[in-house]
């Protein structure tokens, strides 16, 4: 499987990239043919740096208090907020927050009473690895209006076409920078129907393979 994969860079920047391989893999929500793995994002702090750049140019006119991390991202969301803190724009000088909620098992956000301070009230920005269906970030944006926060946008590293309306998403590699990328409901899976046997198992951790 890793002799497939090969790297998929930003437009903006090709310093910053993601390594993706072909093949049948099982998410959360649906059964992909890429695995796109962003380990070295979350983990290696040049590359997290150059991803949060790119963020805060993205969102460099937002008025934002709070980076709500999902996905094991708070790397990436530390650096966006001293992008944000340094830059000249409407967050210059300005003390952000960064946190990472907990979600229940029907994947409800929720925060412990000493993080919600940093929500209540506040204009928060998501920041997350991928978002292809949507679905977790509008559940994001759901248990943020919860807890009385305004949610101002969603940052993703790499996404599907998807809206949620009166909330912008910024995406640095999309979808259709990888054409031969196909998502499936679980009972829908076009590879399932055509007996390809599935690879590997992939969260916000990477993936295991079967």
């Amino acid at each position: 499987m890793e002799t497939n994969a090969y790297e998929l860079y930003a437009k903006r920047n090709n310093k910053v990239s993601v390594r993706v391989m072909p093949g049948h893999f099982v998410t959360q929500h649906s059964h992909v043919n890429y695995c796109v793995d962003l380990t070295r994002i979350k983990t290696e702090s040049r590359l997290a740096r150059a991803t949060a750049k790119l963020f805060a140019e993205s969102f460099a006119t937002v008025a934002v208090d709070t980076i709500i991390t999902l996905e094991r991202m708070k790397m990436v969301g530390a650096f966006l907020a001293e992008e944000f803190a340094s830059s000249t724009g409407v967050n210059m000088n300005q003390d952000i927050a960064v946190i990472s909620p907990e979600f229940t098992a029907d994947e409800k956000l929720i925060l412990r009473d000493n993080l919600v301070p940093y929500v209540k009230n506040r204009r928060v920005l998501i920041l997350a690895a991928t978002a292809t269906t949507g679905i977790t970030a509008a559940g994001a944006i759901r248990g943020i209006r919860y807890y009385d926060g305004d949610p101002v946008g969603v940052a993703t590293v790499f996404g599907g076409a998807f809206e949620i309306p009166g909330v912008p998403v910024k995406i640095l590699i999309g979808i259709d920078d990888l054409p031969a990328y196909r998502s499936y409901r679980p009972g829908e899976c076009r590879l399932c129907k055509d007996g390809v046997k599935i690879d590997a198992l992939i969260n916000s951790y990477g993936y295991s393979k079967i």
